[in-house]
């Protein structure tokens, strides 16, 4: 289980409730700062097919198609192009690969290079917080206690909070079965399988995770989440949008 570093403490004013209190997150000594929590903050949440985008207080995201060839260049390119120059001073990314100490450790498996030692903060000018993406729709979709986060997009995303302490995951490329995780839950198993036989892989995959990381509770985003029907006790279905949320908390209290 790989756990990152850079941890973002959730104080919650009533945990368990509906209404989750300050986010403070702490960076190592080389990331961004800021003597005080910047007002517009821009929200990249980069995915397999798609990268949405959402600046602090707007009401709907750009939606910019992403896949195998997107890169670091392409992204701000595009995004220059639908932002028309609207402000923001502080950017969160959430990248669908492992992030340590505030950097992309390898380039995601669904998208394109480059996104490893990529310079972001002199690209977009401003203080820059990078996090892994399912890590950063955990953030988000947090209620209290122990939850486990699973991403159903184009992958497989996971992420634990324990006690408010954010702990990426990386069990989309563990061995399962005569795979991978990701192999019987991810987009194309859900293509080659049908919508039966890959809701029982995603039913058996939570049980054996719940099983052995023992959540109070299992939250479920990304978006394949639709393709599901009922769900087990204990499980629930996550909005995409607390992505947006998460990356909004990251700088509500630097610590």
């Amino acid at each position: 289980m790989a756990l990152q570093r850079r941890r973002w403490r959730i104080e919650m004013t009533n945990p368990g409730t509906q209404s989750p209190g300050k986010a403070a997150a702490s960076a190592s000594p080389d990331e961004a700062r800021t003597s005080t929590p910047p007002k517009q903050v821009l929200v990249l949440d980069v995915g397999g097919s798609y990268l949405k985008a959402l600046i602090q207080g707007g009401r709907q995201p750009i939606r910019i198609v992403s896949g195998a060839d997107f890169t670091p260049d392409a992204m701000l390119t595009r995004l220059r192009s639908r932002l028309h120059g609207r402000h923001y001073d502080a950017v969160s990314i959430g990248i669908p690969a492992p992030v340590i100490h505030g950097r992309v450790l390898h380039d995601p498996y669904n998208l394109g290079k480059g996104w490893a030692g990529f310079d972001y903060q002199a690209a977009f000018g401003c203080p820059v917080r990078l996090i892994n993406d399912a890590a950063m729709q955990a953030l988000g979709s947090y209620k209290g206690k122990h939850m486990l986060f699973l991403g159903l997009g184009t992958g497989l995303g996971s992420a634990m909070i324990v006690d408010g302490v954010i702990a990426p995951l990386e069990l989309a490329h563990l061995p399962y079965r005569k795979h991978t995780y990701e192999y019987y839950v991810g987009e194309q198993a859900r293509e080659r399988l049908g919508g039966r036989k890959w809701r029982a892989n995603v039913d058996a995959v939570i049980e054996i995770l719940r099983a052995a990381l023992q959540p109070d509770y299992v939250v479920l985003g990304g978006g394949n989440v639709k393709h599901l029907r009922e769900l087990p006790e204990g499980v629930y279905r996550g909005d995409n949008a607390n992505a947006f949320q998460g990356g909004f908390r990251l700088w509500q209290e630097v610590v």
